[in-house]
């Protein structure tokens, strides 16, 4: 349990951290991108700067999320969905989720 409620705190660092980009917090707002139920971003708007975004955001995460997952003997997996579920519950109302195959926003 110790090594969860870690995790968690480390992947709440995270996404505070990633609020710099093209701006994420701005793109999510615009509707361009939403938050995965993989723990990654998504484009909801396919355009060249929003895919860059993603792609940039996403190696991040990962990067961060293999740490994790090495530091806590833990899967890739496990993160991602902890990662996943904070992001939801993190983003804001109007901004989009992927649920059941397709973008809704909350």
């Amino acid at each position: 349990m110790k090594k969860v409620n870690i995790l968690i705190a480390c992947i709440t660092l995270l996404f505070s951290a990633f609020s710099f980009a093209l701006d994420l917090d701005k793109a999510k707002e615009q509707g361009l991108v939403g938050e995965k139920d993989t723990g990654y971003l998504g484009a909801v708007v396919n355009k060249p700067e929003v895919l860059e975004l993603v792609a940039e955001i996403n190696a991040k995460r990962r990067d961060v999320y293999i740490d994790l997952a090495k530091k806590n003997n833990i899967k890739l997996s496990e993160v991602e969905i902890l990662a996943a579920k904070k992001a939801y519950q993190k983003t804001v109302s109007g901004q989009y989720l992927w649920q059941n195959g397709e973008w809704v926003k909350k």
